[in-house]
């Protein structure tokens, strides 16, 4: 493929009078050279530097796209889509045509044509050559984001006026509807996205395909995936063919996987210019034989894994791990020789932590405490940083200190912004592994199912132990039991459950003090008290709460298998209803009174009917709402204002700063006219239910023998007198959070004003020694500028491991993750009854509305949801088992629940009638009432 020696670039004066290149050589590119090149040129470029096969090219650059852009009048649209919602398909659609229409439409200065032209030339040695023409926007091929197939490739481009003509067509694809629905999707300002143009020689392809360097359906990292057809590409990346179909494994060089195509299309370059698909006879043309030898097959593989391990050299988890898999174009010309045609990153793959070991001979199982929380939303830095001092803590209570306590226990790991808990070592020990499956199955069934599957993995076995060797952690736990006098406190709370509790709230108030400090406190000393807090706060109350807890779920365990057969499951959860002394119920119940008495007052009543949630924060934060409002809200949230949606991320608003979440629940309890939907009246008869239910157990348990009658009361009594308390680790973790935020926020407000921070909010995306550092001077500034862009990435993503592998895969997706066929969903019962009624699908609980008797179906909840099941009817939720967050919380309310529901969110519509059965765990979807749409889920 001759190539003369690039001339010198064209260049032009700018608006500021510099001189830009208008063309430049792939080989001058590099990574660093997005915003001239966009993300293809510039990965091509850096492939081409580190010595890849990547045929000659030459890049348009982005400001000969910028110059034409100028002409075309774009300002008026830019403004329009800058207004236009994600979600408006149509008015997006619009606008991206008109956008387009006007690019096409204006002229190219002479100096553009003139640098496309002699870039075109300098190819072909002065000559006409057949070239691919290729858009390369600076929205494209990222880490975060490919936008794979957004923007137009045109190939066997042949002549100077059909190279200036495919550059044009490829500036105008910048505005698609596609491309201009995808940068909407993903949060991109229209107006940052520029484009420039790869002209690159045409390889005289054989065979050409795809190759992905991780598995893009499972994530497993280090497997090969490679399609490739004869001809051109195209074929492949179109969809026009179905190709032969490799897996390799990489490190092995293994096949572990091959299908073969049918052959019968080929996409071939015509000499004078453009392409053609030639229908083939398969029986002449051998579709019985792949397309690729099986060493062909692994020198691709291995070809690939030198591109991802050259990406992953920049990557934050290094060059050494599979940071940065691969989406890669190739060709094998007629000489046999394997060429690079793009590379791009897979932006689906959820992301490793950073410590997952680089062989799949060390696997390690990751569990999300992010899904065991109903929190699928990333977590700040600031918010993981408190876990891992608080991790610290409890392990040096346990006797085990972590040598660095910012960064925690070593089974604390970070993915995706979210934290995950390593099992591992659990899972390889004959004790550890029975606890854990025993763990999931009362937390929730699919990820019970996943973990089972997974002790049958050889490297997850327990290693050959010697007696020592078996009991060593035994005695471990005993000399945290002793350390921590939990078992003396279990039989305190079971003798005086009034004084445990007592004790436990005594516990909590003594651990918020850590953090006091006079209102002119130093900056310093603020952060001394946040580092104090979450060492010495958690180990403080942990030890009088979780006793009190154990005692009351122990309880009713005990009481369980006393009585045997003659209590059904359901019986012994109705048990559990109506439990007092739950923070979260008593919460809600409090927020119900409050309703109540706002009722009675007309003016603060039509305050909250007919105002926004977000006008009536305002006015409180202002103390402008009407008296009996105003003091009634301030006395809610000096009780509850610690609190919120995905409340475990300290770097999120409490609802004491922001009430809108609040007022917005008090206006739809103000709609709750029919006493017998009112929540106190449901809860009481929970309480009733509970009541006669547990006569009726011990008459069973009496008619068999007095003693076993007078136990089984007194189990269940400490049942209901301490099980309450499941909910008070977390209500009170959650206040030292949110006084750890107060502690911050001064000190975000003063980096702010001295240009450190950009925004006092900043701070909570710096970890508390950074904190540290930016008070001594460090900017840190373009540090979180970064975090913040990846966090908002992964708010974006839609789906979160409940497991994930250090392979990359998530194991249990294909068993259960089809929901049946015959109209019926299955899940795990959480919470006895049955009840037929409309749906309401919500995602986020910010701004969602539930009506009165309306069934509550989300992917998951924590407390922060729960002033909406106050109304609801029943509840489905994706996640969860019988004693997660959600489940408890509505059995306490006495409303029917079925949780573990795979694809409740997708396959269950708002407004359509259900049937819920929180006995049997079943979900039966009806038709459609007559004239009623189903709705998307709501997602605030």
């Amino acid at each position: 493929q001759p190539a003369m020696t690039p001339p010198a670039p064209i260049t032009a004066p700018d608006r500021t009078g510099q001189d830009q290149a208008l063309d430049l050589p792939l080989s001058a590119l590099d990574r660093h050279s997005l915003g001239v090149a966009g993300g293809k040129a510039a990965n091509l470029g850096e492939l081409i530097r580190a010595g890849f096969p990547v045929s000659p090219g030459c890049c348009v650059t982005t400001d000969a796209y910028a110059r034409v852009a100028a002409g075309a009048g774009l300002d008026e649209i830019l403004e329009a889509l800058a207004t236009t919602a994600a979600g408006d398909t149509a008015g997006l659609e619009a606008l991206a045509g008109a956008a387009r229409e006007r690019l096409l439409a204006a002229p190219v200065p002479q100096v553009i044509a003139d640098a496309v032209a002699q870039a075109y030339l300098a190819l072909g040695g002065g000559e006409p050559a057949p070239v691919a023409v290729r858009s390369s926007a600076t929205a494209e091929d990222l880490p975060a984001a490919s936008f794979a197939g957004q923007q137009d490739t045109l190939l066997q481009v042949v002549g100077v006026d059909a190279v200036l003509d495919a550059v044009r067509r490829c500036w105008a694809s910048l505005w698609t509807a596609r491309a201009v629905a995808y940068r909407a999707s993903n949060g991109i300002d229209h107006r940052t996205v520029q484009l420039a143009v790869v002209v690159q020689q045409m390889v005289p392809a054989a065979v050409a395909g795809v190759l992905f360097t991780a598995n893009p359906l499972t994530g497993k990292r280090r497997q090969a995936v490679i399609d490739a057809s004869p001809g051109l590409g195209e074929a492949v990346v179109s969809g026009a063919v179905t190709p032969d179909h490799f897996v390799v494994d990489t490190p092995t060089g293994e096949i572990v996987e091959r299908r073969l195509g049918d052959k019968r299309l080929r996409i071939v370059g015509l000499p004078g210019g453009g392409t053609a698909r030639v229908a083939v006879v398969a029986e002449l043309e051998g579709a019985a034989k792949p397309c690729l030898t099986d060493a062909q097959i692994r020198e691709l593989a291995r070809l690939g894994a030198r591109v991802e391990a050259h990406f992953s050299a920049f990557s934050p988890l290094g060059s050494h791990h599979p940071g940065a898999p691969q989406d890669i174009e190739w060709a094998l010309d007629t000489a046999g020789t394997f060429w690079l045609l793009q590379a791009r990153p897979i932006t689906t793959l959820f992301p490793l932590p950073a410590n997952a070991p680089a062989s799949d001979r060390d696997l390690r199982v990751y569990f999300s405490f992010n899904v065991a929380q109903g929190v699928y939303r990333p977590i700040t830095p600031m918010g993981l940083q408190a876990f891992r001092l608080m991790g610290s803590a409890f392990a040096a209570l346990a006797g085990w200190p972590v040598l660095n306590p910012f960064t925690g226990p070593t089974i604390l790991v970070e993915a995706g912004h979210r934290l995950f808990i390593d099992i591992t070592p659990l899972l390889r020990h004959p004790i550890g592994r029975r606890a854990v499956l025993r763990a999931f199955q009362n937390m929730e069934a699919r990820s019970a199912e996943a973990v089972g599957a997974l002790l049958a993995d050889s490297r997850l076995q327990p290693p050959a132990r010697g007696p020592w060797r078996t009991v060593r952690p035994l005695l471990a736990v005993l000399s945290v039991l002793l350390r921590t006098r939990i078992l003396p406190r279990v039989l305190w709370a079971l003798l005086r459950p009034a004084a445990a509790r007592a004790r436990a709230h005594r516990a909590a108030a003594e651990a918020l003090a850590l953090g006091n400090l006079p209102t002119d406190a130093r900056l310093e000393d603020r952060l001394a008290a946040v580092e104090r807090l979450l060492l010495a706060g958690p180990p403080h109350f942990g030890p009088y709460v979780i006793p009190a807890v154990i005692a009351g779920i122990g309880s009713w365990a005990a009481a369980g298998a006393l009585l045997g057969d003659l209590a059904s499951a359901g019986e012994r959860q109705t048990v559990l209803r109506g439990l007092p002394y739950n923070p979260t119920t008593e919460m809600d119940l409090a927020l119900w009174a409050l309703a109540q008495r706002l009722r009675a007052d007309a003016a603060a009543a039509r305050a909250v009917r007919e105002t926004a949630p977000e006008r009536l924060a305002r006015d409180y934060l202002e103390g402008r709402l009407p008296p009996l409002l105003q003091a009634g809200l301030a006395g809610f949230l000096n009780r509850y204002g610690h609190r919120g949606v995905a409340e475990i991320d300290l770097g999120l608003p409490r609802w004491g700063e922001d009430p809108a979440y609040v007022l917005g629940a008090l206006a739809r309890y103000l709609e709750i006219e029919d006493d017998a939907l009112a929540p106190d009246a449901h809860f009481r008869r929970a309480q009733d239910e509970a009541g006669a239910m547990i006569a009726g157990l011990v008459r069973r348990a009496g008619a068999k023998s007095r003693l076993q009658g007078w136990v089984v009361r007194l189990l269940l009594d400490r049942a209901r007198a301490l099980a309450g308390l499941r909910e008070a680790p977390k209500f009170y973790a959650v206040a030292i959070l949110a006084r750890v935020r107060a502690l911050l926020q001064p000190v975000g407000e003063a980096l702010a004003g001295a240009g450190r921070l950009e925004a006092p909010d900043d701070v909570y995306f710096l970890t508390l020694p950074e904190a540290r550092a930016a008070l001594a001077g460090a900017d840190l500034r373009p540090v979180v500028r970064e975090r913040r862009a990846s966090y908002e990435r992964e708010r974006r993503r839609r789906h979160v491991p409940r497991i994930l592998l250090s392979d990359g895969t998530e194991p249990g997706t294909a068993s259960g993750a089809v929901p049946a066929t015959d109209g019926v969903l299955r899940g795990t019962p959480a919470s006895a009854g049955i009840v037929t009624a409309r749906a309401r699908v919500i995602l986020e609980p910010h701004g969602a509305r539930l009506e009165p008797g309306e069934i509550l179906v989300a992917p998951s909840t924590d407390p922060g949801w729960t002033p909406l099941f106050l109304t609801a009817a029943g509840l489905v939720m994706e996640m969860g088992g019988p004693m997660s967050h959600g489940a408890v919380v509505a059995r306490e309310y006495g409303i029917p629940a079925v949780v573990g529901v795979p694809g409740a969110t997708e396959r269950i519509a708002t407004g359509q009638e259900i049937t819920l059965d929180g006995s049997t765990g079943t979900v039966t979807l009806h038709r459609l009432q007559s004239g009623v749409p189903a709705t998307p889920a709501e997602t605030g």
